[in-house]
């Protein structure tokens, strides 16, 4: 296994390299070209900007596709604070009809690992993270709000003082008690968002994660509910997955 490499190719050419079989997670390809190659059997699952496949930029045409296949998803983009209040409520609701479908399901089923990516409660648990370094350590000042339930990402340096235990396996009503202290955070926050606060400036203090400094309020709400919205997502696909397992 290669962990936590990287390769800085500037400037070189690679000539009949072929790479088959691989899993890559948490990694990046950027400033590259890839000329005269055969992409097959590829299952792409990421943040995809100015990808152009045979002089076509791919990326406004996945976006209109996602949005098609779910319109809901094009409101996971407000512009105003009523936005962000739609958005919320709408994650909110969405989120409660997920957890209810995985009580369905054997509470140490929601400990296993579909396709190596992360359990059910590790998800939860990652979104109190996420919730606790974007909206209370930057958007309302906490300079430690973590608990030790909060679960980092994996490619993440890791920090002094950060809780980062990914083996643990706290039961899901441990985690749902979090979660919703976190969610009724965000829901405090958005009920009386003004469009002005939007724009206003906020900053992280103290070592930690993010290292954030005079970032719009709008980027750490939007970065919250694009980890909602997508790890919600996963969620779901891991459920049919579990299911179609536990099928006779």
């Amino acid at each position: 296994m290669f962990e936590r490499q990287v390769y800085d190719l500037q400037g070189q050419e690679l000539r009949r390299l072929f790479v088959r079989g691989a899993d890559m997670r948490g990694g990046a390809i950027s400033d590259s070209r890839l000329r005269g190659v055969d992409l097959w059997n590829l299952d792409i699952d990421g943040d995809i900007r100015n990808v152009r496949v045979n002089g076509v930029d791919i990326a406004p045409l996945v976006e209109a596709e996602l949005d098609r296949r779910d319109p809901d998803r094009a409101k996971m983009r407000p512009v105003d604070a009523d936005g962000f209040r739609e958005a919320w409520s709408n994650l909110e609701a969405r989120w409660a009809v997920t957890v209810e479908r995985a009580r369905s399901v054997p509470e140490s089923s929601l400990h296993e690992h579909v396709d190596d990516e992360w359990s059910f409660i590790q998800t939860l648990r990652h979104l109190c993270f996420a919730t606790d370094a974007w909206i209370a350590r930057v958007a309302l000042g906490e300079p430690s709000p973590w608990h030790p339930l909060d679960l980092p990402w994996d490619e993440a340096p890791g920090w002094d003082g950060v809780p980062w235990d990914r083996d643990v396996q706290p039961s899901l009503d441990e985690v749902l008690a979090v979660r919703a202290d976190r969610q009724a955070l965000v829901r405090r926050l958005v009920a009386d968002l003004t469009d002005e606060q939007l724009t206003s400036t906020v900053t992280a203090t103290g070592p930690g994660w993010p290292p954030a400094t005079d970032m719009p309020l709008e980027r750490c709400l939007r970065i919250v509910v694009n980890e909602e919205w997508q790890h919600r997502r996963y969620a779901e696909r891991d459920l049919d997955a579990l299911n179609d397992q536990a099928a006779p």
